[in-house]
């Protein structure tokens, strides 16, 4: 993110330009894009200004709206959206910080699959949801979508993974990146279920 803010001139510019790539077809009052992108008024005025002025969005009366016929919609597509929005590090120790962190799966937008049922599974003990929730809150507003996202701890996690649980099956057994994984939850343990 931060190489893209600087190429770009701006993180709040990619954040922006994120949730309306993301969110084509959809339209955003000003607080909205302020409040999911986590931007400051005085920035966000700045940004959907310029980026009204280049034609990658419209104002209408009430809200802004992807501007489809934007000329270079595919390129920064694939700038902004097709390459990797967060590397595997920082999502790590964002929710490392959440109690004792054991597993950590993305799939969905993390891996650019559409079809996922969630973006990412959380396992642990003594996790501080709230932690968690904040933590999913920022990510979204980088990333410019809103995230799925499952958590469990680990005995919850152990007894449904035992139990096939769809939820859980539907998750491991489709395409998915193993982030985090402590020795007690080897990768082994999670196929063969």
């Amino acid at each position: 993110m931060e190489i893209l803010g600087k190429i770009l001139g701006s993180p709040a510019r990619v954040k922006i330009m994120r949730l309306f790539l993301l969110n084509p077809g959809k339209a955003f009052s000003t607080q909205e894009i302020g409040k999911r992108s986590r931007v400051s008024q005085d920035t966000l005025r700045r940004e959907l200004k310029l980026l009204s002025l280049v034609g990658f969005i419209k104002k209408r009366p009430k809200d802004w709206i992807f501007n489809s016929a934007f000329k270079y919609a595919v390129e920064i597509e694939d700038l902004l959206i097709n390459s990797d929005s967060v590397d595997n590090s920082s999502l790590v120790e964002v929710f490392k910080k959440s109690g004792k962190v054991k597993l950590i799966i993305a799939a969905g937008v993390f891996i650019k699959n559409k079809d996922s049922r969630v973006d990412l599974l959380i396992v642990g003990d003594r996790l501080k949801r709230a932690k968690i929730e904040e933590s999913v809150h920022k990510l979204e507003s980088e990333i410019g979508t809103e995230l799925v996202y499952a958590v469990f701890d680990t005995k919850e996690f152990a007894y449904r993974l035992n139990m096939y649980d769809k939820l859980v099956r539907d998750i491991l057994d489709f395409p998915n990146e193993v982030i985090f994984q402590a020795k007690e939850l080897s990768t082994q343990s999670l196929k063969k279920a």
